[in-house]
């Protein structure tokens, strides 16, 4: 194939309600969206995960629209690629930038599985027909109001709760979640709010029988991740410290990690993404795809990625009403009973209503 045409759009969604992690409170998702058109005028469409300022790692709209304009798109235009595999190596010059690479990288697996007529998973290998998923509770104004909130969950079905902890949110939270909730699958993100000097309040949580803690350290670390894994019962899990394989290879030889939260931006497509899961399988350590408030674009590539079978823990892929008002793909992304049905048609198998993108688009830019 050869990519022809790439338009950028800026779009800004509304969330239902506030979002609040250790790091921030979203009230508007601003991301970009991202469609290429081949020599055939097949389109493919892809995500960013960058958020609007760099709370998560160092990429935000603004430097990934800069990177896809004057870097990744002049490396991809009209250049004939036969695997979107290929993508990864044309980007190796360009260091990091995860984000916009799987951008762009994602338009191509999408456009790939349509010439090929099977759906994303399939290209990607993935066998199954649908998916567990859990849902991420943020951190909310009451410990009544979170417990109401995973109460709700519980009902609807989601197979995980995830809740966000921070120091002085944490401990008495979990404790109060598992007494009323003894028997449901929860785990702690604390999006790096933690410390080394932590450790001792940390290994209170081994009480609670939690699925895992997720990334209590630094964002850039593994060597005190591992210092921590070997005092505490609970598995730890890395998310922002796993960019690459390597990255996930070094953790897993040290010990710091017995689980790993893949988020295709984050290790900068599903190329790398898939390297990393198959590593895992091979070092049983069991992954999980995480969320970063994606629209249905971005929720579609999870759900594809996710079909994989060593993505043995539910992810954070639930349902697009949970989120926004009005999604941008037909139909929405919905679980039932904690499960999503893996699409059928080819591509990603969400259709892209047009009319919707085009009143949620900030700004817009083709390049050809």
């Amino acid at each position: 194939m050869k990519i022809t045409e790439i338009t950028i759009r800026h779009l800004q969604m509304k969330l239902k309600a506030p979002f609040t992690t250790s790091f921030g409170t979203f009230t508007n998702k601003d991301f970009l969206l991202l469609e290429a058109k081949d020599e055939q005028g097949t389109i493919g469409w892809g995500e960013s995960v960058a958020f609007h300022s760099p709370w998560y790692n160092e990429e935000t709209l603004k430097t990934n629209w800069h990177m896809l304009e004057d870097y990744l798109i002049p490396l991809i235009l009209n250049k004939e690629i036969s695997h979107p595999d290929e993508v990864s190596a044309i980007f190796e010059p360009i260091r990091k930038n995860n984000m916009a690479k799987s951008t762009i990288e994602g338009a191509i697996w999408d456009i790939y599985a349509q010439q090929t007529n099977q759906t994303l998973a399939a290209a990607l290998g993935g066998t199954k027909d649908q998916i567990e998923v859990g849902i991420s509770i943020g951190i909310q104004k009451s410990i009544d109001d979170l417990v109401a909130l995973v109460d709700e969950y519980v009902r609807d079905g989601y197979k995980r709760i995830k809740v966000k902890i921070k120091p002085g949110w944490d401990v008495e939270v979990m404790r109060t979640l598992r007494e009323k909730f003894p028997d449901v699958a929860i785990m702690a993100d604390a999006n790096s709010a933690y410390g080394l000097e932590d450790a001792e309040l940390l290994k209170q949580l081994d009480e609670f029988n939690l699925t895992m803690v997720e990334q209590p350290l630094a964002s850039d670390d593994i060597i005190d991740h591992a210092t921590l894994q070997k005092q505490m019962t609970t598995p730890i899990c890395l998310d922002e410290s796993i960019h690459s394989l390597e990255d996930a290879r070094k953790a897993i030889e040290i010990g710091a990690t017995k689980i790993i939260n893949i988020k295709i931006g984050r290790v900068g497509g599903l190329t790398e993404a898939k390297k990393i899961h198959d590593y895992c399988e091979s070092k049983g350590i069991p992954v999980w795809c995480g969320g970063m408030l994606e629209s249905g674009v971005g929720r579609a590539h999870n759900v594809a990625l996710t079909t994989l079978s060593n993505f043995i823990l539910p992810g954070d892929t639930a349902s697009s009403n949970r989120y926004w008002e009005k999604d941008i793909i037909e139909p929405e992304v919905v679980a039932e009973n904690g499960y999503i049905q893996v699409p059928q048609t080819a591509g990603i198998g969400y259709a892209i209503n047009r009319e919707t993108v085009e009143s949620y688009t900030v700004e817009k830019k083709t390049y050809n």
